[in-house]
C-alpha cells in the first residue's frame, strides 16, 4: 500500500477495512480471470499470493470479527489459495528438474498430466465468477460487521498492537528453530508462514504505523528467500512420494529422489545458518 493510498485511509480501524481490502480483492478477481484465460505459472503464483495477503488482513482484523464467520471466511480463502497452489506445485517440480539438469531423464508427460488434472480439479473454485462472488460477498459482510460496531478503534494503535504481536511470535519461532541441535523442517515451515504474515502486515500497514519497520522488513525478506527455496524442494519431494508414476519414465528414479534428499538437506542447513546469522 503506497503513501498515496495511506492518505485516503480513515483513522478508524473498522472503517479502514474496506480501503485496505478492496484493492486486493479487485486484483485477485482480475488474476482469476487471467488464470481462466491462460493457466500460466506466474498467474497461479500471483493469485496464491493475493489469497495469502487477504488471509493476513483477515488475521489482522480477527479480534474485531465474529469467530465463526472468521473461521468460514478463512477456510474459503485457503481453498482458493490451495487450488492455485496445487497447479503451481507441479510447475515448481518441473523447474527444479530443469534447473538441476534432471528433466532430460524424466518424461514430463506424467507431470504435465498431473498438473492438468490439478487445474481441472480447481476450475470450479478458481472460476472468475465464483472467486468474484465469494470475495465480494466476504468483503461486504465483513465491512458491514466492522462499521456497525459500537466501539471503534484508532487505526494506528490497533495496527501497532497487531504488528507487534506478529513480530513477537515470529521472533519466538525463530529462536526455537535456531536453538535446535539439528535443523527441523516443521520449525522452519512455521518460521516461513509467520515471516510471510509479518511481511504482508508491514507492507500493508507501513504508512499508518507509529514507527518505521524497514530494517525488520528487510531481514524478513532476506530470511524468506532461502526458506522458500527449501519449501520448493520439500513440496516437490511430497509430490514424488505421493505420485510414484511421475518418475515412471525416468532412467534412474532412485538417483533423482536421492538428489532431492541431498538438496533438501543442503537448503535446510543454509536456512539454519542464515537464521542464526540474521536473528541471533
Amino acid at each position: 500500500m503506497g503513501n498515496g493510498k495511506a492518505s485516503r485511509i480513515t483513522q478508524c480501524a473498522e472503517t479502514a477495512f474496506s480501503d485496505l481490502a478492496s484493492p486486493i480483492v479487485d486484483t485477485a478477481i482480475e488474476q482469476a480471470r487471467e488464470v481462466a484465460r491462460e493457466p500460466s505459472v506466474e498467474g497461479f503464483h500471483q493469485l496464491r499470493i493475493s489469497m495469502r495477503i487477504l488471509l493476513t488482513l483477515w488475521w489482522f482484523y480477527r479480534p474485531l470479527t465474529d469467530s465463526r464467520k472468521y473461521t468460514r471466511q478463512r477456510a474459503m480463502l485457503k481453498s482458493i489459495a490451495s487450488a492455485a497452489g496445487k497447479a503451481r506445485d507441479y510447475d515448481i517440480l518441473v523447474e527444479l528438474l530443469r534447473l538441476q539438469g534432471k528433466s532430460s531423464s524424466v518424461s514430463t508427460h506424467e507431470i504435465s498430466a498431473a498438473r492438468d488434472a490439478a487445474v481441472e480439479a480447481g476450475k470450479k473454485i478458481l472460476s472468475p465468477s465464483s472467486v468474484q462472488m465469494q470475495l465480494r460477498q466476504m468483503l461486504s459482510q465483513t465491512s458491514m460487521s466492522l462499521t456497525s460496531r459500537k466501539r471503534l478503534h484508532q487505526l494506528r494503535n490497533f495496527a501497532d498492537t497487531r504488528v507487534a504481536k506478529s513480530e513477537k511470535k515470529l521472533r519466538k519461532r525463530i529462536a526455537q528453530a535456531v536453538r535446535a541441535k539439528r535443523p527441523d523442517l516443521a520449525a522452519f515451515h512455521d518460521v516461513r508462514k509467520l515471516g510471510k504474515k509479518t511481511r504482508y502486515l508491514l507492507e500493508l500497514l507501513e504508512p499508518v504505523l507509529s514507527r518505521g519497520h524497514h530494517s525488520t522488513l528487510t531481514r524478513i525478506k532476506r530470511t524468506l528467500q532461502p526458506l522458500g527455496d527449501l519449501n520448493d524442494v520439500v513440496v516437490s519431494e511430497g509430490l514424488l512420494r505421493c505420485n510414484p508414476s511421475l518418475l515412471s519414465g525416468a532412467d534412474q528414479p532412485r538417483k533423482i529422489r536421492h538428489w532431492f534428499k541431498k538438496e533438501r538437506e543442503r537448503r535446510l542447513n543454509t536456512s539454519a545458518y542464515l537464521l542464526r546469522k540474521d536473528w541471533s
